[in-house]
């Protein structure tokens, strides 16, 4: 039975018993149920914050600059030819990650649930996630695998611009070492190294990554890390992120990581993370995640800068760019740290980008009305 139908079964109740003489009569508990719930929700104000699942019925919207032109999972059904384009512009989040952040885990206090279940504004932010994420059709991915295996983009030739790139979310997940299964973020992995981070959520997608990164489909990138990475300075390392949001999926995955161990050397056990929730929609279209189906790769630099991009399967330029970017990075790197602190390449703060987002915004707005 609903809160509305109790309510008004209370209220006739009350309307049947006996009134003593001189007694003002008892208001009605449904009006009285609406009204504190009304007025719980005025005091406190608009919702401040993103809520939880993070569905959005447009997430473009919260975009500065060009859209990527390719298939999404939701909006408009894509009909027609599509042939993948370059990247229109770095693509990343704006403000530098930190750990803790994405996490999807929900850290409130029973006293803040009490709060928010009586705040009708985040009912309402909830309601909106709930219609995004029910209107969205289940296989639309699966049938935008039809236009070049759900390829969305083309990698640049070229790094992004230092000055003009953008961050890589930080996402927490749980490694495959066995001596430590407590989940990790990504930020303090990515921090001081050139990663080629690996994003997919099936095998398939799985082996489009590998198109870019295994010895067999790029012997010369194996080259470079086995000079920079483990067994050379270590400024160089492979970062597979496995992301399950299906708990039964998450639970096989869990079941058989003794084969995913036997996959790759033990060295790289705390590099492989299995991401359960955090990765939000509004984080997937800042970095190009247009297809839950499709592996995607990105070359992040020592700042968690996204500096390249790729998605679905690689071809030989890709990889050519790949295999320069990486080499580039690390000569970066050491460069960077032969330099004394003063002269080193400053890094914009939280505070600082913050502002500089919030500017692009303004003059965003401005400019459409």
């Amino acid at each position: 039975m609903s809160s509305r139908r109790i309510g008004l079964a209370a209220s006739s109740l009350m309307r049947r018993l006996p009134q003593r003489p001189g007694r003002v009569p008892s208001p009605c508990v449904c009006c009285l149920w609406h009204r504190n719930f009304t007025a719980a929700a005025t005091l406190r104000g608009p919702r401040t914050e993103k809520p939880a699942a993070g569905a959005s019925m447009d997430p473009q919207s919260d975009i500065t600059g060009p859209a990527i032109e390719a298939p999404r999972s939701y909006g408009k059904r894509f009909d027609g030819v599509f042939t993948p384009k370059p990247l229109p512009r770095p693509i990343g989040m704006p403000l530098p990650p930190r750990p803790g952040e994405n996490t999807g885990i929900d850290s409130r206090t029973r006293e803040q649930r009490k709060k928010d279940f009586a705040d009708w504004d985040k009912h309402l932010a909830r309601r909106k996630e709930l219609t995004a994420q029910l209107s969205r059709p289940y296989f639309r991915d699966w049938n935008n695998l039809k236009y070049h295996d759900g390829k969305s983009f083309i990698a640049p030739p070229r790094l992004f611009k230092a000055e003009f790139s953008l961050f890589f979310p930080n996402l927490y997940g749980q490694t495959i070492l066995k001596a430590d299964k407590e989940p990790r973020d990504t930020t303090p992995l990515l921090a001081g190294k050139a990663s080629i981070v690996s994003i997919f959520s099936s095998q398939w997608a799985e082996a489009q990554t590998d198109s870019f990164t295994t010895a067999k489909a790029n012997p010369e990138l194996q080259s470079i890390l086995k000079q920079h990475g483990t067994g050379g300075d270590g400024l160089a390392q492979v970062v597979r992120v496995n992301y399950e949001d299906n708990a039964g999926k998450a639970w096989l995955i869990k079941l058989f990581m003794g084969s995913l161990r036997k996959r790759f050397p033990e060295h790289e056990w705390d590099k492989y993370l299995l991401v359960r929730r955090g990765i939000t929609d509004h984080i997937r279209e800042c970095i190009g995640l247009l297809n839950t189906k499709v592996g995607y790769t990105y070359l992040v630099d020592q700042h968690c800068r996204v500096r390249w991009a790729a998605s679905g399967n690689s071809s030989a330029e890709e990889r050519e760019g790949l295999n320069r970017g990486l080499a580039r990075l690390v000569e970066g790197i050491k460069a960077e740290a032969l330099l004394p602190s003063t002269a080193r390449e400053p890094v914009p703060g939280r505070k600082a980008m913050k502002d500089l987002a919030e500017k692009r915004a303004a003059d965003k707005a401005e400019a459409t009305t």
